[in-house]
């Protein structure tokens, strides 16, 4: 018997069995994969006694070639527990894998994977003395249990692309290294079709795409993809790779969803041999987040060897010290992976992604009528302030406007009056009590000429707040169906004594989510989160 080993590195056993046209059948473990081998058709020799439980396979009949070869028999039927030779062809890769339960095995679904192929059994085989399978052939029925669809963490909504550092400077031991920090922070992300999708592109001297974000939305799958990226090799042109990521891999063919932050984090060993700041520039106007993860940084023996020392601050996002990380070596990253993906799913942080936080207008629509009293307005200014504080506000990203009404109406501050923050909050607190009537429809029509009229063919979504604490003297119905029918989105907020008709009335369908009601001032702290969460949450499904 000879020992020779697969291209995976895997001791093989070639024995004296033949197969049905007389070459020598090819002896391999439970867990080799169709990848693993090189030729178009094979005979292989399955040993017996493989566990079941840990086969990988994927798809039913036509198999992704990173499945198990002995796993897929024992589920087409070819051979069964105790092994056996099997034939295996080559074949092109498929869009989709479909899962099916099979002679004790669970295979998985899997979308898109670039080579595929079947098993089957043969009399010419048969005949050489290998036992032939009496199993029953895949019916891709599932087992009793349902399969539990995988939706991901759900708070962690985000499209992200690992830039990794294929580049002779890192070397082939490293680089694996990265890989799997690449794979854990995959993992700790909670992949899955309603929360994080990840891609996976190779910066080297040419960049390349491993795999798209819509390729794989399980953890499982990622992993297995990631495996099977191939050390490249050549400059470190990690500028050319994050433009080229930057302007072609965010697209709604490659599975990029709206109103998703976009996100590129880019392992870098060492520093790039080329230019960041221009790619930097060019992801921020598509609205991507870079972060840079600088592993092993230049010493400063090694500092005159880069092209230009600031080229962290010039390729994140914002220089704000939150895009940027470091870690000493390559060796030892496991307690770095939960701080990262910490930070890729705080998204009120993502300060270049056109999210709710940073791509909404909002007015704010105040009672000043005499029933409120200065005590209670000062906590209806409060609630307004908490509110704008969620939101990132600037001359590019979200604007605040307010408007007080009686019977009369007064614009305090219109969007384009405050494109920071710290002005918005003070102007807040500068509005002074009108005191008067109730006058709620007129002033719905007067914020909607005033203050919404001159942004409506503007890159914000609208949202018009309206706090309340009585009944209004005219129809609210009416203006409140003109905003609707103009694409302001309408909460509602009753205090006291605002009857919740009319707070129904005026508040976007559906209604139960825009309308709030707090029989007490103070109350009004406690709907500041639920306002904030519900005013993303329809930016997110406007964008779906």
């Amino acid at each position: 018997t000879k020992r020779r080993v697969s291209p995976a590195g895997v001791f093989l056993l070639a024995g004296p069995a033949r197969g049905g046209d007389g070459s020598a059948l090819t002896a391999i473990t439970c867990f080799t994969r169709g990848l693993d081998l090189r030729k178009e058709r094979e005979d292989v020799l399955c040993p017996a006694n493989c566990p079941l439980w840990q086969f990988h396979v994927y798809g039913n009949g036509v198999y992704a070639s990173l499945s198990s070869i002995c796993g897929a028999a024992i589920h087409s039927g070819v051979i069964i527990s105790t092994g056996g030779p099997v034939r295996v062809q080559s074949l092109p890769g498929e869009e989709n894998y479909p899962a099916a339960y099979a002679n004790g095995i669970q295979s998985q679904a899997l979308t898109r994977w670039a080579s595929s192929f079947s098993v089957s059994s043969s009399v010419a085989l048969a005949a050489a003395g290998q036992p032939v399978s009496t199993a029953r052939p895949s019916t891709g029925k599932r087992p009793k249990k349902p399969l539990e669809k995988k939706t991901g963490n759900k708070e962690c909504k985000a499209d992200i692309a690992f830039l990794i550092d294929g580049s002779f400077n890192i070397g082939q031991r490293r680089f694996n290294l990265q890989k799997n920090l690449v794979g854990k922070i995959s993992v700790m992300l909670g992949i899955g079709a309603e929360g994080p999708h990840v891609g996976v592109i190779q910066a080297s001297e040419h960049p390349k795409i491993e795999f798209y974000l819509k390729n794989f939305t399980t953890a499982k799958d990622v992993l297995f993809a990631i495996k099977e990226i191939g050390f490249r090799g050549g400059n470190s042109n990690t500028g050319k790779a994050l433009k080229f990521t930057a302007q072609r891999f965010f697209s709604m063919d490659n599975g990029s969803r709206k109103g998703i932050p976009k996100i590129i984090i880019v392992f870098l060993d060492g520093w790039p041999s080329d230019d960041l700041e221009e790619a930097g520039i060019v992801a921020r106007e598509f609205g991507i987040n870079v972060f840079i993860v600088s592993v092993a940084k230049p010493t400063p023996e090694e500092l005159g060897m880069v092209q230009d020392i600031g080229f962290v601050d010039k390729a994140v996002c914002r220089n704000n010290g939150f895009f940027s990380y470091q870690i000493p070596t390559w060796f030892g990253t496991t307690k770095y992976v939960k701080p990262l993906a910490q930070k890729l799913c705080t998204h009120e942080q993502m300060l270049c992604s056109k999210t709710c936080y940073n791509s909404i207008n909002i007015a704010f629509l105040i009672d000043g009528s005499s029933s409120v009293g200065d005590s209670n307005f000062a906590l209806m200014l409060e609630f307004i302030s908490n509110v704008a504080k969620a939101f990132e506000i600037s001359d590019i990203g979200s604007r605040i406007a307010a408007v007080q009404f009686t019977y009369d109406q007064r614009s305090e501050f219109i969007f384009s009056d405050y494109t920071t923050k710290e002005k918005v909050l003070t102007a807040i607190r500068n509005i002074r009590y009108m005191s008067g009537g109730t006058a709620t429809g007129e002033a719905i029509s007067f914020t909607n000429k005033n203050v919404f009229e001159p942004v409506k063919n503007g890159p914000n979504k609208n949202f018009l707040v309206i706090l309340t604490d009585g009944q209004s003297y005219d129809d609210v119905r009416g203006p409140a169906a003109a905003a609707h029918k103009a694409g302001i989105t309408v909460f509602s907020i009753g205090i006291a004594w605002a009857p919740l008709d009319d707070l129904k009335a005026m508040a976007s369908e559906p209604r139960e989510t825009h309308t709030f009601f707090t029989r007490e001032f103070t109350g009004l702290e406690q709907i500041v989160t639920d306002v904030t969460r519900g005013i993303c949450r329809d930016f997110l499904d406007s964008n779906q």
